[in-house]
This record gives structure tokens, sequence and C-alpha cells, in this order.
């Protein structure tokens, strides 16, 4: 298998490097808790300035990454809806100062990240299979839910040539709340089966196992699952990735969800010049 560490001989031991079958010239990391600034609740690698911390904290955060890894990341304005926009519009909105609202990217571009970040939500990084366009998303239910991956998967095709726009798309899942820890109302489950499939409506209803009170009607909720049938919508079942639970890892995974006054993780992919 290629290695896709980054070039860069400084990210830290505890990043996430995906291990999945990109091909040599897109590279890909998951940011921990590790190798920051940030103090207190956010210590140390919050990347997120919505998470309370010291803002110049955040902005030397932001520096590191990008001397880590060489490359600018893509940052938008994420708001659990199933936008999709280009990665160079993103970072131009972000040096503008107007950040765009948007849970994912995607590009074409050599050595421009799409970045998206999370505390919780599940943060999935796609390729074509010959490594012209990246894109990342940010699916928390709620976009996964109104099809932020689909999007995502159509916004990479359409910057592939015209004549190879159903060219086989690669999937990496990152860490998110796991199934054990994901409790969710009988409206989460309700509104996965209402835009389910008939083709895909009994593994929807089995992404929900019923928890607790019966008269409650709450069910734990398996994100990773839901995406892979989303992906699978279009087309994209080479998917690998989804075995970290950031709910159940304190030492190295911020979590909204557990801790609520937390910092922010990213996960980043790009192609290399």
């Amino acid at each position: 298998m290629t290695s896709f560490l980054p070039d860069q001989d400084t990210i830290p031991a505890d990043w996430i490097v995906p291990d999945w079958p990109a091909p040599a010239n897109v590279r890909a990391v998951f940011t921990t808790r590790a190798g920051g600034v940030s103090q207190g609740p956010q210590a140390t690698f919050n990347l997120g300035f919505k998470a309370d911390d010291d803002p110049e904290a955040v902005r030397t955060n932001r520096a590191l990454l990008a001397a880590r890894t060489g490359v600018a990341s893509a940052w938008v304005a994420q708001v659990h809806g199933p936008r999709v926009v280009d990665a160079q519009a993103a970072l131009d909105a972000e040096n503008a100062g107007n950040p765009l609202q948007a849970d994912a990217s995607a590009t074409n571009a050599a050595g421009l990240a799409s970045t998206v970040m999370v505390a919780d939500c599940l943060p999935v990084l796609l390729c074509d299979a010959q490594g012209r366009a990246v894109a990342a998303a940010h699916a928390g239910w709620r976009g996964l839910c109104a099809g932020v991956l689909e999007q995502t998967v159509q916004a990479l095709r359409a910057r592939l040539p015209e004549d190879d726009a159903d060219a086989p798309v690669i999937a990496w899942l990152g860490p998110c709340i796991g199934p054990t820890a994901f409790e969710v109302g009988p409206e989460v489950r309700e509104a996965f089966l209402d835009a389910a499939t008939p083709q895909t409506r009994e593994a929807t209803q089995a992404a929900f196992v019923p928890h607790g009170d019966p008269d409650a009607g709450k069910s734990l909720a398996d994100l990773c699952a839901l995406a892979r049938l989303r992906l699978a919508r279009e087309g994209v079942t080479n998917v690998t990735g989804g075995r970290w639970c950031t709910v159940s890892d304190p030492a190295r995974f911020y979590s909204y969800r557990r801790d609520r006054t937390t910092g922010r993780m990213a996960a980043l992919v790009w192609r290399q010049a």
C-alpha cells in the first residue's frame, strides 16, 4: 500500500493519516487534540473559533496546521446542511472575512485542502480513483439526512473530465460519535426512514437500535452505517475508516456530546502538485 503521509515530518504522531486506497498524489490527515497551544477544555489543538477559545490560540493552531501539511485549508462556516462549495471560493471568502456557509467543499486544484471541522459529527473525505479531484464533507445527522454526501460526490464528479463523470470514487470515514454513544430521539429515526429509498429502508432501520425506556422511543444511531448507505446511492462502495468513537476517547478526541465546552478537530484532503 502506498504511504499517504504528508511530506512534512512534523505531523504529530497522534494525528490520523487515513489508510485508504487513494492514489499517491492524494494526501489526507485528521487532527486530534495533540500538537497545539490552546489551554483549558480546548487543549491543545483546537481549530474552531466558535469553541470559546482564545482567538489568538486558534489562529496559531491554524498556522501550525498549514505549516505541517504544507497546504492552505479551505474553511467553511458549517451549518449542518447539504450545501457544497468550491474550495477555492471558500478560501477566498475566508480571506475576505466572509466565510461561506456550507458543510462540504470540493476541488480539482492542487495544493489546496478541502477541510471540515468536527467534534462528534462525521467527517468524510473523498477522491476519485485517479486522484484528479478531492472533497471533504461534515456529516452530522441533519446534513447526512439532507443529502450532504450525495451532493459532495456529485460536486467531486463535476470537477472531472466530462467523459469520465461517472468515475469510481473512494471515501474515508473519520472519527465521530460511535454507535454505542449516539442516543437520538424518534424524530431522527423517522427523518432517515422518510428519506430512505425502498431498497435501503430495511438497512436504514437497522442503523437504529432501540435504547432506554421504550415509551421514549429513543435509539442508538450508527452514523457510519447511515453514511455508507447514502454514499452507496451515488455508487460509492469503496469506503474505509469509521472505527473511532470521539466520545469514548477523551485523551485523543474532542467531543461536544461528552463535554459541551470543547475544541474542534479537522479532516482535510488535497491533491499534491
